[in-house]
């Protein structure tokens, strides 16, 4: 006696593709995620300071530290990402010209999330009426600041530079 044969609906194929596309974005979403989660996680230890802690509860949402927190780390590796898609997009190909444009990226990021995140928490959200520092926005704030600055930084560089230095080795690669 002879089996019949299986007949897969026409609406598989559909289906297979819908879920491939949907697991692609979960995968670009991730991706995108992630150095952003890394840092925040590896700039943890600065929220010990109160005045950290009082700056993320006085951002959207309001009170709530760990979301403003991951949040604001998240936007911050967003000009680092955008430099290595750049990078790739504009290079003609992979080896020397990927190397320096992620060695610029790491470096213009770097000033501006060491430099430019500081003093906009410092002069430009109080003026936005964002008042959220308890001791007046003195000297140890602005240490602070760029202490926390600088350590999101160099977590988001060492990935950078890594890649720069593998794509400046003979192969490119």
């Amino acid at each position: 006696m002879a089996l019949p044969a299986l007949s897969t609906p026409a609406s598989v194929p559909v289906v297979t593709a819908l879920v491939d596309a949907a697991i692609g974005w979960l995968w670009t979403l991730a991706l995108f995620l992630f150095p952003g989660l890394v840092a925040a996680g590896l700039g943890a230890p600065f929220l010990a300071a109160e005045r950290l802690r009082s700056l993320f509860r006085a951002l959207p949402p309001d009170g709530r530290i760990l979301t403003s927190y991951v949040g604001v780390s998240i936007a911050l590796s967003v000009p680092y990402l955008a430099g290595v898609v750049l990078t790739v997009a504009r290079a003609a190909e992979a080896g020397p010209a990927w190397s320096s444009g992620f060695l610029l990226t790491t470096l213009l990021c770097g000033i501006g999330v060491g430099l430019v995140a500081p003093a906009v928490a410092v002069i430009g959200l109080p003026r936005l009426g964002v008042d959220w520092d308890p001791t007046g926005y003195g000297p140890s704030t602005w240490g602070l600041l760029f202490a926390a600055g600088l350590a999101y930084a160099v977590a988001a560089a060492i990935p950078l530079v890594a890649l720069a230095i593998g794509m400046a080795l003979p192969g490119g690669y």
